[in-house]
């Protein structure tokens, strides 16, 4: 059933088309060919009927589908001017020649064909054009300017480009799976080369890093829950270095960038590109420790001093307890005292609950 907004724009469109058939019917009084206000009103009525008939043949078919349709049409009617400049009625005059030498009407003929042809390929190319934009999709419709089909739009949210780092970093999947981040994720072609680059270094640790950056790639890519392609970087310069080549592929595509590396995200805000830090995101989601919270901790070493045993909450975030050298090993209820920045993160110290 369709809305009530729908119903009442349907009503008042065939308002507006019988008000139209009785002006047309009044204009012709004290003509050779009147037309009755009955006739006009019935002719109103059937045209409005006609187009609300069509209308509901195509109530599948959003504004989307109608831009890409009318997209695909103007590029059919633009491949058949092309085609008519080269002069089809020259060729039909020549195929002719004989019949426009020897007949009067030879000229008239020659047109008509001309003409007809013409139009039935402007009619062809444009019906052509228009089903292959329509049967497109947004990925394989960009033909016209380099990434436009990773513009942001309301359904699929900005594009991320990352970078190596962001890549191998291994996280990425599950935030997108987890429904905080949203948006086409993009790798350019020189960052898989570098990546590959990574995977034959000599250092195991490097290479290790490497191989899980490539694996998670594939299972980006295999995963139909995700939104991810590897693009070769048109309109970049070659000559610059990865870390602005990045940025400019980012400025290109309107894209947010996300990568681990602190140099090139504060060059990318200075530059006005948004940044995704996946370290920003953890050190966001650190649980905030306040002095006097009690906290359940298992006790897994000793300490720096004797007496000390030493704790982990969830986050790596360690706790030195006071008084604790003889339950490690066991779970205890710790009073938060005091906590201290360090440059490695947040050291908290503890006292056991009711020492």
């Amino acid at each position: 059933m369709a809305p009530a907004s729908v119903n009442v724009a349907r009503l008042i469109y065939l308002l507006v088309c019988e008000g139209a058939g009785v002006a047309i019917a009044m204009s012709t009084r004290g003509s050779p060919v009147e037309i009755s206000t009955t006739s006009g009103l019935v002719g109103g009525l059937v045209t409005g009927g006609f187009f609300i008939w069509i209308e509901s043949l195509i109530k599948g078919f959003s504004l989307r589908g109608f831009s890409t349709a009318t997209f695909g049409l103007l590029v059919g009617v633009f491949c058949a001017w092309l085609l008519t400049r080269v002069g089809i009625s020259n060729l039909v005059t020549l195929a002719l020649r004989d019949r426009i030498t020897t007949t009067e009407t030879g000229a008239d003929l020659a047109a008509t064909v001309s003409l007809t042809l013409e139009l039935m390929l402007y009619a062809s190319l444009g019906f052509i054009g228009a089903v292959l934009a329509l049967r497109s999709s947004r990925d394989d419709f960009a033909f016209i300017l380099p990434y436009v089909r990773f513009r942001q739009d309301s359904s699929s949210g900005q594009p991320v480009v990352m970078d190596a780092e962001a890549v191998m970093d291994g996280r990425v999947p599950a935030v997108m799976r987890a429904g905080f981040l949203r948006g086409r994720l993009i790798v350019p072609r020189f960052v898989l080369d570098e990546i590959q680059v990574l995977g034959n270094s000599p250092s195991p640790a490097v290479r290790q890093r490497a191989e899980r950056g490539l694996a998670s790639l594939e299972a980006m890519r295999a995963a139909k829950d995700l939104q991810m392609s590897i693009e070769d970087a048109a309109g970049v310069a070659d000559d610059d270095a990865s870390g602005g080549r990045l940025l400019q592929v980012a400025q290109l595509l309107g894209a947010r960038l996300m990568s681990g590396d602190e140099t090139l995200c504060k060059v990318a805000r200075l530059r006005g590109i948004d940044v995704l830090n996946l370290n920003d995101l953890l050190d966001a989601l650190r649980p905030v420790v306040a002095v006097g919270e009690k906290i359940r901790l298992a006790l897994v070493r000793g300490g720096k001093d004797e007496h000390q045993g030493v704790g982990y909450l969830a986050d790596g975030t360690m706790i030195v307890v006071n008084h604790a050298a003889g339950r490690i090993g066991s779970r205890q209820d710790v009073v938060v005292i005091s906590t201290l920045q360090t440059s490695g993160g947040v050291m908290v110290f503890a006292e056991l609950d009711g020492a």
